[in-house]
């Protein structure tokens, strides 16, 4: 069988007009806004005069990321695939990938083989500008910070307490620090500064769980930017509303603020929009591209970024919580070689069978699905993504070990099938979906110190002894305190590839403190970020980036994207 790449399959499926998915998914076409024939904004009134009930909401997550590879992104699609194979109305809400993975360290993120979501190379590349729009919105702020300062800083802002950074959608090491605002008065105030990538931006996180341009612009206007002069009793925050830039910053957003529309390969609805990162944001969707998923399906399902600990998390306690979303089951991927990989094989090896391995890696799996069933109160099913090298004595290990925690595995072969090959997933996420079930709860309840708070993730979700704040996080948990922003959620930023703060300890590990290095408040987001390990909020680039494998010929056509 000849073997074709992500992007020659994209290319080779004829796209339904855009027009057709929408008619499809109930969608009139004066609520629609066209980027061309395949793509398309859904402007944001057909949420308020829609009549249509909500559908079910499943939630798609994974263990912690192996070199190995899950597939969450495309067990997500072919889900909404199969879904609508076995018959039922089905849409799938995803975020936008990020240009820095893309030209970074693993191309194209639009899910792969048969079950994607198209046209790829444009949803990878720009799509429909949202990314830029909010790199915009961000950078302005920060030169309307300068500027005030420049011109006389009536606010009294002190340079060295600026907290908002400029931000570019590229992973970029080089502007993690820097210095500006040098050659002389006329070009501004010397001061040190830096860089975010845009998926990291508050301006990102606010664009996602606003519920409306209202909404959006009152969080823009309490977007914390710095503090004054004066000693630590007396600084008081700086905000984006005191200088006056929220109207100007959703007038750049409030294109981007409208869910965009595109098709699987299947021509099931997908809805793509927003896109921070699980590990240093809260890794969701937007929750407008949320709703309007449930009105055009009877079963919507969507992604959190990364493994369970990290986006699951950050969608039951921060998205649901504020959205009042409540998923009706949870699918949990992994695949044998991967947690074979947590069992300690070599990469080079995860093709053969290795039972011993695969039952040491094991645990990661069940430590994830233990989450969701014991923590948060879910129904849940394993989605057991099938390679080839799988043996049927280590696919049955699997059922048999997440059968003790009453949780059914389901084989997936969505990039090989499509939505063909996710039916019997469909038909088990079906039946959780028609279980009654009303019990669930958060990890934590906002009462309490931001230390409780941080402590119920690490203990709860991650299995570990607690957390251990760093006298600078201590500081700054008592001055957020004594701000008023002792309730808000907390969004942990954590390394992605293991439940503990250093990503070379895989598996599950229970004897383990997470270091808490720093906290900020999101004011706009409604969240307090808590800094662990060696997270950073500018990636950089691999040895060997994607993007030296990326070309296009003088047709336009792509080549080595994923």
């Amino acid at each position: 069988m000849e073997f074709k790449s992500d992007i020659e399959i994209a290319q080779e499926t004829e796209l339904l007009p855009i027009t057709d998915i929408a008619a499809k998914a109930g969608i009139d076409e004066k609520y629609l806004e066209q980027y061309g024939r395949n793509k398309a904004k859904i402007d944001l009134s057909f949420l308020k005069e829609s009549k249509q009930p909500d559908g079910k909401l499943i939630l798609v997550t994974a263990i912690n990321p192996t070199p190995a590879g899950e597939g969450k992104t495309t067990t997500s699609v072919g889900l909404a695939d199969g879904l609508t194979k076995i018959g039922k109305k089905a849409a799938v809400a995803l975020r936008e990938p990020s240009l820095g993975p893309v030209f970074g360290i693993k191309g194209g993120a639009a899910g792969g083989g048969y079950a994607q979501v198209v046209p790829m190379e444009d949803i990878n590349l720009h799509f429909t500008g949202d990314f830029h729009a909010i790199g915009a919105a961000n950078n302005l702020l920060a030169a309307m910070i300068d500027n005030h300062i420049f011109q006389g800083n009536a606010l009294n802002i002190d340079p060295r307490k600026i907290t908002w950074k400029r931000c570019v959608d590229m992973n970029d090491r080089q502007l993690r620090y820097v210095t500006d605002g040098l050659g002389g008065r006329m070009n501004g105030v010397p001061r040190e500064d830096g860089y975010d990538i845009t998926v990291a931006s508050e301006v990102m996180a606010v664009l996602c769980l606003a519920d409306g341009m209202t909404d959006l612009k009152e969080r823009l206007s309490r977007l914390i930017v710095g503090y004054t002069y004066g000693k630590v009793a007396e600084q008081k925050p700086v905000t984006a509303g005191d200088l006056h830039a929220e109207g100007a910053m959703a007038a750049l957003l409030k294109d981007a603020i409208k869910p965009n529309l595109v098709q699987t390969l299947e021509h099931t609805p997908a809805i793509v929009h927003g896109g921070p990162f699980a590990n240093i944001a809260h890794g969701c969707n937007s929750v407008t591209a949320t709703r309007m998923a449930l009105k055009i399906s009877d079963y919507c399902v969507t992604e959190a970024g990364f493994g369970a600990d990290l986006g699951a998390e950050k969608f039951l306690d921060i998205k649901c919580r504020m959205s009042g979303l409540r998923p009706n089951a949870v699918v949990v991927v992994a695949t044998v070689r991967a947690l074979k990989h947590n069992g300690g094989a070599a990469k080079e090896r995860l093709g053969e069978e290795d039972l011993t391995a695969l039952k040491t890696g094991l645990p990661n799996l069940l430590k994830h699905v233990s989450n969701i069933t014991d923590v948060y109160h879910l129904p849940c099913v394993v989605a057991l993504n099938e390679f080839p090298t799988d043996t049927p004595a280590e696919i049955e290990l699997v059922k048999s070990e997440c059968a003790k925690l009453g949780v059914n595995v389901v084989l997936s072969r969505v990039w090989a099938e499509g939505g063909e090959g996710g039916k019997e997933l469909a038909e088990e996420v079906v039946r959780l979906c028609e279980e009654p079930n009303d019990s669930f709860s958060f990890s934590y309840e906002l009462d309490g110190s931001i230390e409780d708070k941080i402590n119920a993730i690490v203990r709860k979700v991650y299995g570990g002894k607690g957390a251990v704040l760093t006298a600078e996080a201590q500081k700054q948990a008592k001055q957020l305190e004594a701000m008023g922003y002792g309730n808000c959620p907390v969004c942990m930023a954590k390394t992605q590839y293991s439940l503990t703060d250093d990503p070379t300890r895989i598996g599950a590990p229970t004897d383990f403190e997470i270091t808490v290095r720093s906290l900020r408040i999101s004011a706009g987001a409604g969240f307090i970020v808590a800094l662990t390990g060696e997270i950073m909020t500018m990636p950089g680039l691999p040895k060997s980036p994607a993007a030296e494998r990326i070309d296009v010929d003088e047709n336009g056509k792509i080549t080595g994207l994923f």
